[in-house]
């Protein structure tokens, strides 16, 4: 069995990335040299250089990040302050909506993440 332990996010320039990311997680819980990395619930999103990657995400929804919170309304407004770029206010998905809210954010480098309530219990 698999279980997914990290997502790492490369750039062009990690540096200004990771301190984007740094507001929206606080402070990493390692760095080392170029890369630097933060435990988001039982996963970890790592942020680092690679020599294949230039310029913005051409292609942001085809991975994205979701961060799970209570309060999708007030973590979008708090990162909306700090610069993330609006792709989508808060909404429920489905038809008829129900008790789960999405947020749909991008990071300086043009990776989109959402904000997204917790799966309501079956």
């Amino acid at each position: 069995m698999l279980s997914l332990n990290t997502v790492m996010i490369n750039s062009e320039d990690p540096a200004a990335l990771g301190s984007f990311y740094r507001k929206v997680l606080g402070e990493p819980g390692w760095e080392d040299g170029s890369y630097i990395g933060w435990q988001a619930g039982p996963g970890m999103l790592m942020i680092g250089p690679h020599s294949e990657v230039k310029g913005p995400n051409e292609t942001p929804g085809r991975i994205i990040i979701n961060f799970e919170t209570p309060d999708v309304q007030g973590e979008f407004a708090r990162l909306k302050g700090l610069g993330a770029k609006v792709e989508r206010e808060p909404y429920q998905p489905g038809p008829a909506g129900g008790e789960m809210w999405l947020a749909t954010l991008a990071d300086p480098d043009g990776n989109y993440f959402q904000l997204a309530s917790p799966m309501p219990a079956s």
